[in-house]
């Protein structure tokens, strides 16, 4: 199981912050208390998908205690596939993965994609 930490960089107030995902949301708020983030900044769903968004001070602390840096880009690769298969899957092939499931769906064919 893995934490991941993103590139995103996005104001709020004075801080600028991060998502944070996770294979499970175990692991997820285990290593949110670890680098010391309230369990209440957890966004779940249904509203939101399962992360963190998290200060830059706090992505330092969660790449040390082992959280593996991804893109944003990654990120939302990731979280959709979540959405459609249920895991995140691996960050190395979520972009591929995201680029051949929109062409499936223009073709109408979907068979095969929910890997």
């Amino acid at each position: 199981m893995t934490v991941y930490v993103d590139d995103m960089r996005a104001k709020f107030g004075r801080m600028v912050m991060c998502h944070m995902i996770a294979d499970t949301d175990d692991e997820l708020h285990a290593t949110a208390e670890r680098i010391g983030v309230a369990r209440k900044w957890h966004q779940a769903p249904p509203k939101h998908d399962s992360h963190y968004d998290i200060a830059l001070s706090k992505r330092a602390a969660a790449v040390a205690a082992g959280a593996v840096e991804i893109t944003w880009r990654q990120t939302g690769a990731m979280v959709m596939r979540r959405r459609i298969t249920g895991q995140l899957g691996s960050h190395a092939d979520a972009i591929d993965w995201q680029v051949k499931h929109f062409a499936a769906r223009r073709e109408g064919n979907l068979q095969g994609q929910t890997t």
